[in-house]
């Protein structure tokens, strides 16, 4: 079943490290929403008659917009598609939008997941990373999510932070699973192109963490969400059986998604698109009525590779029977050393990582990757 993902990119402030596509500039919000919902409606055409298993509003920060907006999108999708039984439908949200008000009314248009950027529960590291809510609001926001009565709920974590101690790290996570949560992704802080992070570190104001700090955090990271019961099933998505993000799950499955909104990405099996990251000027195009998109057809190697990308890091592998080539055959010797040296393993007819092998996952894949000839 395809899934529907909404890029609604406006935010209250820039963080640190981010470079996904947002504003933080209402001006025009009203026409970028509207023109979404325009898209939203001229795309169901792409699905037919099939049922929508997951939606996924995300961005930017959907908690940020007023709640009747997502409601607006929620109406569009009830009147153009059809919703599966018990399908996933996500929203992000900042711990500072949190409001038992919110929660009523995300829960009242059918959102039945929240996913919360904590990000740290300190205060220094908060500010430092220009987030715009602080440490009470982080707990705050956990308490209220987890007694409101989702159907599921998880938080974000970043690691890898400058001068961040195994203390703290251990900290963080301690004070994550205190809170009971069913799900969490942990992302280790990476140095983006434009960003603010990736000017303070070409100035020498920061210094990243290095592989081996990261490393030993992220082996942490697993044996501690391990022993709570919260099980590795994506390289960075720890969840309870029953919690498992299904929109992302997806993504790294290869089932069909169409993204709405400036910047975002769709996919249907063969093809990939991706909206013009502008706000102005995706508004404008749409309400002409010209392309605002561009697209490419992915060639045989290409989707094979992306299996191999995406299905290394989650527990389900890569299937060998999809990928339209012997893999086993053409990359015999580099398959067999990394099988003897206990990073990869098969069985079912899928290739697999071991827990060992996960920490080298881009790696491993990248030297599977096949070439065009």
């Amino acid at each position: 079943m395809p899934g529907l993902y909404l890029h609604i990119p406006f935010c209250k402030q820039a963080c640190t490290y981010c470079d996904f596509h947002f504003s933080t500039n209402a001006q025009g919000q009203a026409r970028v929403l509207e023109a979404m919902r325009t898209e939203l409606s001229a795309r169901q055409e792409e699905v037919g008659d099939a049922d929508v298993g997951s939606i996924y509003c995300g961005g930017g920060t959907p908690s940020h917009v007023d709640p009747l907006e997502i409601d607006r999108f929620m109406q569009v999708i009830r009147g153009r598609f059809t919703i599966a039984p018990g399908a996933e439908v996500t929203l992000e949200a900042n711990p500072d939008d949190i409001t038992e008000e919110r929660l009523a009314a995300w829960q009242a248009m059918g959102i039945n997941r929240v996913s919360l950027g904590i990000q740290s529960f300190r205060e220094e590291r908060l500010r430092w990373m220009g987030r715009a809510h602080n440490a009470e609001q982080a707990h705050r926001s956990i308490e209220l999510v987890a007694k409101a009565g989702f159907t599921s709920w998880t938080i974000d974590l970043i690691y890898g932070l400058p001068e961040m101690q195994p203390d703290e790290w251990e900290d963080q996570l301690r004070i994550a699973l205190d809170h009971g949560m069913p799900h969490l992704s942990a992302y280790c802080l990476t140095v983006e192109e434009r960003t603010a992070l990736h000017h303070q570190v070409k100035k020498g104001l920061v210094r990243p963490a290095n592989d081996e700090v990261q490393g030993a955090q992220f082996e942490h990271l697993v044996q501690r969400m391990e022993a709570a019961g919260l099980l590795q099933y994506e390289i960075s998505n720890f969840g309870k059986q029953g919690h498992f993000a299904v929109h992302n799950s997806n993504y790294w499955r290869g089932v069909p998604y169409i993204g709405i909104g400036p910047s975002a990405h769709s996919f249907n099996g063969t093809q990939r698109r991706w909206n013009v990251a502008n706000n102005q000027r995706y508004a404008q195009a749409i309400a002409e009525g010209v392309r605002y998109w561009e697209e490419e057809t992915l060639t045989p190697v290409q989707r094979a590779n992306e299996r191999i990308m995406t299905g290394l890091r989650t527990i389900w592998g890569v299937d060998l029977r999809t990928l339209g080539v012997d893999l086993l055959a053409r990359e015999a010797v580099t398959v067999q050393r990394y099988v003897d040296s206990g990073d990869l393993f098969i069985r079912d007819q899928r290739l697999l990582l071991t827990p060992k092998g996960r920490r080298y996952a881009d790696r491993i894949a990248s030297d599977l990757f096949r070439t065009e000839r």
